[in-house]
């Protein structure tokens, strides 16, 4: 008997340019929805076997409506939108997706470093703007650059991503050093440093470390106040990880260089957001989109589509528990 597979808020993964052959060849009959409220799913799922997310929560409440239900796979690495322990509860297999991102996500954060070490923007603008026509040399030199070369950076996280960065900076010159978070108790894989020290050797600190009880507001006024004030700030991790008044404080104040960010504490910012100010100086936002190159799209689709595969086959893939 086929089973009944449900997918939500597909769009999410931005299906159109993507080959969907290994998910829809399999022995399911899927029902597709775009998108998906939270108050949605439950009716949603109701009646499904398999069901495949991204964003929308699939929580006590909807998992106990859901008699029939055997699978979860989530199109991310976190888990935090599904109730593990109701799942676990009625024999439920969550699987996840891990690594599919890793290209994008470095490739994007190395094109933040760049655009905020080169002053990219505001040579650009000037490009265009008259400055470089009336110029009284071959060049302008308005706004400062800075060499990567001999520069530290700080990694928080060491896991596919952190490294994946760090082969990156030795291939500019530059030294890498991983923290030791407080609390935390790390793999001997790479060496580490105390947390706050790190924050103070640093030119360059990027953030690549899950967001838990224990990480929500790692870099606060304190953390900050530590850092040079030529350092500049990198988060494609999770927006909840900084504090988002004390950084708008430390850039308007210059405590630190700059920041590049491409996650805000609440996704999308529908009320608005305070780091949301062009008045702030050497800050760049991105909209959560240091994953969607399309090869990562694709490998995010496959991986979803094996998970259901191996499920199938009764050898469940990528479990969380």
């Amino acid at each position: 008997m086929t089973m009944q597979g449900v997918i939500l808020d597909f769009d999410s993964v931005g299906p159109a340019d993507l080959d969907l052959s290994k998910l829809y060849e399999l022995p399911v009959t899927w029902t597709v929805y775009p998108t998906c409220l939270p108050s949605q799913v439950a009716e949603r799922i109701a009646n499904a076997d398999i069901v495949l997310i991204n964003k929308a929560p699939v929580l006590a409440p909807q998992i106990d409506s859901a008699s029939q239900l055997k699978l979860i796979s989530i199109f991310a690495t976190g888990t935090n939108i599904i109730d593990l322990d109701a799942a676990r509860q009625k024999n439920i297999v969550v699987s996840n997706s891990t690594g599919y991102g890793t290209g994008s996500v470095i490739q994007h954060v190395w094109s933040l470093i760049l655009a905020l070490t080169t002053n990219l923007d505001e040579y650009r603008k000037a490009a265009m703007d008259g400055s470089w026509e009336e110029s009284d040399f071959f060049c302008v030199m308005d706004f400062s650059v800075r060499e990567l070369q001999g520069k530290v950076l700080g990694i928080v996280g060491a896991g596919e991503l952190g490294s994946g960065v760090a082969k990156i900076a030795e291939a500019f010159g530059m030294q890498v050093i991983f923290a030791a978070l407080p609390g935390r108790t790390h793999s001997a894989q790479v060496s580490r440093m105390p947390f706050k020290d790190l924050l103070s050797k640093s030119d360059i600190v990027s953030l690549h470390c899950p967001l838990t009880k224990n990480t929500a507001g790692l870099i606060s006024t304190e953390e900050l106040g530590l850092m040079k004030d030529s350092a500049i700030l990198i988060n494609t991790a999770r927006g909840a990880l900084v504090d988002e008044y004390a950084l708008k404080k430390a850039l308007q104040e210059r405590t630190i260089a700059g920041a590049a960010l491409d996650v805000l504490s609440v996704e999308p910012p529908v009320d608005g957001n305070v780091l949301l100010d062009e008045s702030i100086p050497n800050l760049i936002i991105t909209p959560h989109v240091a994953w969607i190159a399309r090869e990562s799209r694709q490998r995010l689709v496959d991986q979803v589509a094996s998970n259901v595969e191996a499920f199938l086959a009764g050898k469940p893939r990528n479990q969380v528990f």
